[in-house]
């Protein structure tokens, strides 16, 4: 099935933010999956095994790195090219 995220991360108490984010944003792209990144958040997009799977490691991996807050809106009906 085909998925969208519009996904937000906010490495906390870390002395950048860039970092943390820019290694899920890697992860994400790893899994084959289409980023478009934006200024408060970033829309993914592909398969739902590859999301889910990025979702978690890109999580877990950041999480290893410091405190992370991650939002992340699902959808099925998202207008986004393929």
């Amino acid at each position: 099935m085909f998925l969208a995220a519009q996904v937000s991360m906010y490495p906390l108490r870390q002395p950048s933010l860039s970092p943390a984010i820019d290694r899920a944003l890697d992860i994400f792209r790893s899994h084959g999956l289409k980023v478009t990144p934006g200024a408060m958040s970033s829309l993914v997009s592909g398969d739902d095994e590859a999301l889910f799977t990025a979702i978690k490691e890109a999580f877990q991996q950041t999480s290893q790195e410091g405190e992370i807050v991650m939002t992340l809106t699902l959808s099925n009906a998202c207008p986004v090219s393929r």
